[in-house]
């Protein structure tokens, strides 16, 4: 998913803001929150009528304070709903009757009718199909829904559960899914090019098959940070996988890190920008309504390691899906917003700022 930074920073603060960052640990403790209070949430939607599962954020960049929230009710009966940012329901843009929608993301651009529309894309599990709606109407512009991993037959491997929106440097705009069972030869996540299939319906091109699966759960989060090109997966029994998300640049993977300090699941991920090139990874650890908080640019010397800064335990029970933008949406949420996902049938909305920390957030101040 595509967010849009507030600042830039120079390569050198990025390297000095790494070291920065691991001395700051010492301030915060050992990173086990165990002298941390439960962070309560500033807002909580409206309860949903089945399994709240996965959330994303849609950016009204002309008036912040319109921006949408999207979540999942995964059900056979189930939907993808629409929030204001007071945790509203809005009924006219909610789209009912999708037959188990697991994930969703959004994308901003995607080339379709002869002009640049936003578009929201979930995963209908019992289907197999992609259902893909534009923003911020929600109409839908799939012509039914875009059937996907075609030609698997075991159990599973057609089930759809996570969903990654990309768009590259050139404007093309690539769906990554996942599904609840696949194989280990590291082909478990296929990378689709969208477009215009002639008529003004989004169609989808199979371009890339990849990603390493330990075979002990199953992968459902996903993650894209568009600006530096790097696709992240949750391992759910074993961490996160990391592999560049330009089809050219090759399948190998290039971390696998939260690999320690969980309890049940490695779960939600999500990206915090503080420039087009740092920031912070946020990773869902379900079992102990806890979030892990690891450098987006890596370390001094190695993009590619990512150190655990510290945990912060929320209010939100068993936290599956989540998102983060750091984009001010208007006076209540002046350096973005937090959403996260809770089984009692919610999504919560924090404040990024209480979330990372301070302590974290002012070394990149400092370094600008």
């Amino acid at each position: 998913m595509q967010l849009i930074s507030l600042h830039v920073l120079p390569r050198l603060y990025a390297a000095q803001a790494c070291v920065a960052l691991s001395l700051v640990l010492a301030a915060c403790g050992s990173g086990d929150g165990s002298r941390e209070n439960v962070l309560e949430p500033i807002k909580v939607t409206k309860v949903l009528p089945h399994d709240t599962d996965d959330p994303a954020i849609w950016i009204d960049s002309l008036n912040p304070g319109g921006s949408l929230i999207l979540g999942t009710d995964k059900d056979a009966d189930g939907g993808l709903y629409v929030y204001d940012l007071e945790g509203r329901i809005d009924s006219t843009k909610s789209v009912k009757g999708l037959q188990r929608p697991n994930n969703v993301d959004v994308e901003y651009g995607l080339m379709l009718g002869g002009k640049r529309v936003d578009i929201a894309v979930a995963t209908e599990r019992l289907t197999h199909k992609l259902r893909v709606f534009s923003l911020p109407e929600m109409k839908p512009v799939d012509g039914g829904g875009i059937t996907v991993f075609e030609g698997e037959t075991a159990e599973g491997y057609r089930d759809l559960m996570g969903i990654a929106l990309y768009r590259d440097t050139t404007g093309n705009v690539y769906a990554i899914v996942g599904r609840k069972n696949g194989p280990t030869d590291g082909t478990y996540l296929w990378q689709y090019l969208l477009g215009d299939n002639g008529r003004g319906i989004v169609s989808a091109r199979l371009v890339r098959k990849f990603g390493q699966y330990s075979g002990m759960k199953e992968i459902e989060s996903i993650m894209v940070d568009d600006k530096l090109g790097y696709v992240y997966c949750s391992d759910e029994g074993v961490g996160v996988r990391k592999y560049y998300a330009d089809t050219l640049r090759g399948n190998t993977e290039l971390a696998l890190f939260a690999r320690e300090g969980f309890s049940v699941d490695h779960e939600g991920i999500s990206l915090y920008e503080t420039s087009d090139s740092t920031g912070f990874i946020l990773v869902s650890d379900q079992g102990s309504d806890r979030f892990h908080i690891f450098p987006r640019e890596g370390s001094t010397g190695n993009p590619h390691r990512h150190p655990d800064l510290r945990s912060v335990r929320v209010r939100a029970d068993e936290s599956d899906g989540s998102e983060i933008t750091s984009f001010p949406l208007g006076a209540q949420y002046p350096r973005g917003i937090f959403v996260v996902m809770s089984t009692d049938r919610t999504f919560h909305y924090y404040l990024p700022e209480k979330v990372i920390g301070d302590s974290l957030l002012n070394i990149r101040a400092a370094l600008r």
